[in-house]
C-alpha cells in the first residue's frame, strides 16, 4: 500500500471520529460524573458495553470482575494491537465531580482514556477499513489501575475472586493478554490545558505495604508505664525510614510516602493498634527489592525499640514502565499531523507508577501523556479544559498508529514484535509477582 493510500485511510478514520466527536465526549463526561473505585466499576463497564453494542463490536465482559474486551474482527490471525482505557477513579475529595459518599473522582483522567479508547473503536469500526488491516485490534476497558483500598481487595482475594490487586496484573493472570502482541494507552498530562502530547519513556514501579504495630493498651495518664505505645513505635519506624533517605541513590528515584490509617482509638488510652499504608517506589525492579528490605528493617526497628509487635505485609505493586522506542517514534510521527513541534514533548521518566508497566515488561507498549486538562493529577484542582484535546486527539492518534502498524502485511507491527526483548515470560512474571507477596 502506497503512502498516499495509507494517508487516505487515516483521513477516513479521523473524519469518522470527528463525525462522532459529540458522542465520544458525552460518553467521557458521563463516566466523569459517575466515578467508581477499582473492581467496583459496574456502571462504567455498562457504559462501555453500550457503545460497543451501538457500533456493532462483540465483546466479553466480567474480566477481572469488570473488564470489557472487544475485537475489531471476529476471526483474524497476525499481530493483535490492544488499545486500553481504565475504568476506575481515585479517591480525591473536594473535586467538583467527586462522589460525595465514596470520594471517588476521575482526577487522573481515566474517563478521558476511555474516551480515547471509544473514539479509536468508533473510528476503526465505523469507517469500514478493517479489511485493509492485516491484523486485529483489541479495545480493552480494564479495571482498577489505582492501587488503593487494600482491605477490600484482600477480601476479594480471600474469596477467590482476585489473585492480584492491580487490574492489568489480574488480567495477565487470567490470560487475557495472551493474545495481545502490542499495547497502547495514554494518561492525562498535568497542567496542560492546550493540545499537547508528551512522549513518555519510563516510570517508577512500586511495591505496596501495610504495617501494623501491636502494643498494649493502658490508661494514658494514670498508668502509661503499663502500656506499650504502638503510635510511638510507628513514629520511630517512620523516622528510621527517613534516616535511610541519604542512602537512596538519585538515579533510582526512590519514593516512600506513608499514611497512618489508624492512630489509636481514644485519646486517654495508650494506642495499642496503629496501622500504616505506603508504597516503596523505584526506577528499577532491583532498586525496588533492595529498598524494600531497608524499609522493612527500619519499620521493624521502631516496634523493637518500644516493645511492640510489628506486622509488615508486602503486596505486589506495579513494575516499572519501559516504553518501546520504535513504537513511540511511529506515534510521534502521527502527532506531527496535528501539533506543532513545540507541543510534542519528550516526557522522559514519570515518577508515579502504572500497571501499564507490567504490560510493558511482557510486550511492546507505549504510554503517552495528553493535554487538555489543568491542575495536578489526583488533586481537587484537576479539571478538563478541552475535551477535544483530551480524548478526541488521542483517539485519532491511536487509530492512526494502528493503521501504520497493520497495513502492508503488518510489516511495522511484525518488526516491533520480532525485535522486542521481554523482561519476563508470562510464567516468570507471575513467579516474580508472587514472590513479592509476603
Amino acid at each position: 500500500m502506497e503512502e498516499e493510500e495509507i494517508k487516505k485511510l487515516k483521513e477516513l478514520v479521523c473524519s469518522t471520529i470527528e463525525k462522532n466527536a459529540e458522542k465520544i465526549i458525552n460518553f467521557s463526561k458521563s463516566v466523569e460524573k459517575e466515578p467508581e473505585l477499582g473492581f467496583k466499576e459496574q456502571k462504567t463497564s455498562k457504559k462501555v458495553k453500550g457503545i460497543f453494542d451501538e457500533i456493532g463490536l462483540k465483546y466479553r465482559d466480567g474480566l477481572a470482575l469488570t473488564g470489557v474486551k472487544a475485537k475489531l474482527k471476529d476471526q483474524c490471525e497476525g499481530v493483535n494491537i490492544a488499545v486500553l482505557g481504565e475504568l476506575d477513579a481515585v479517591i480525591c475529595r473536594g473535586n467538583k465531580n467527586s462522589n460525595p459518599e465514596t470520594g471517588a473522582a476521575h482526577t487522573c483522567g481515566h474517563h478521558l482514556q476511555l474516551g480515547a479508547l471509544i473514539g479509536a473503536a468508533v473510528g476503526l469500526k465505523l469507517s469500514g477499513i478493517s479489511n485493509k488491516l492485516d491484523g486485529n485490534v483489541t479495545f480493552f476497558a480494564v479495571p482498577s489501575e489505582e492501587c488503593i483500598e487494600f482491605d477490600y481487595r484482600e477480601k476479594l482475594r480471600k474469596q477467590g475472586k482476585l489473585h492480584f490487586f492491580g487490574g492489568k496484573q489480574q488480567l495477565i493472570y487470567e490470560g487475557e493478554f495472551d493474545d495481545v502482541d502490542i499495547a497502547m494507552m495514554m494518561h492525562s498530562l498535568k497542567n496542560s490545558p492546550k493540545p499537547t502530547v508528551s512522549i513518555g519513556k519510563s516510570s517508577n514501579g512500586f511495591v505496596a505495604k501495610t504495617i501494623q504495630y501491636i502494643g498494649k493498651v493502658a490508661h494514658a495518664a494514670e498508668a502509661p508505664d503499663e502500656g506499650v505505645n504502638a503510635l510511638n513505635a510507628a513514629m520511630l519506624g517512620l523516622m528510621g525510614v527517613n534516616a535511610l533517605r541519604e542512602t537512596f541513590r538519585d538515579e533510582d528515584y526512590i519514593r516512600f510516602h506513608p499514611i497512618i490509617t489508624k492512630g489509636g482509638d481514644v485519646v486517654n488510652s495508650v494506642p495499642d493498634d496503629v496501622r500504616i499504608e505506603s508504597y516503596v517506589r523505584a526506577r528499577t525492579i532491583d532498586a525496588m527489592v533492595k529498598t524494600n528490605k531497608k524499609v522493612d528493617r527500619a519499620l521493624k526497628a521502631g516496634g523493637d525499640a518500644i516493645g511492640a509487635k510489628t506486622v509488615i505485609k508486602t503486596i505486589p505493586g506495579y513494575l516499572p514502565l519501559e516504553c518501546c522506542a520504535k513504537l513511540n517514534d511511529i506515534y510521534k510521527d502521527n502527532c506531527k499531523e496535528f501539533l506543532p513541534e513545540e507541543s510534542i514533548l519528550d516526557g522522559g521518566h514519570f515518577f508515579a507508577s502504572t500497571d501499564m508497566g507490567d504490560i510493558s515488561q511482557l510486550i511492546p507498549s507505549i504510554h503517552p501523556y495528553v493535554g487538555g486538562v489543568s491542575g495536578n493529577l489526583h488533586s481537587k484542582e484537576f479539571n478538563v479544559e478541552d475535551y477535544r484535546a483530551a480524548c478526541i486527539l488521542p483517539a485519532k492518534l491511536f487509530a492512526m498508529t494502528v493503521i501504520d502498524l497493520l497495513v502492508n502485511g503488518a510489516e511495522k507491527g511484525k518488526d516491533i514484535v520480532k525485535n522486542f526483548k521481554p523482561k519476563f515470560s508470562k510464567e516468570e512474571y507471575l513467579k516474580v509477582m508472587d514472590e513479592f507477596n509476603n
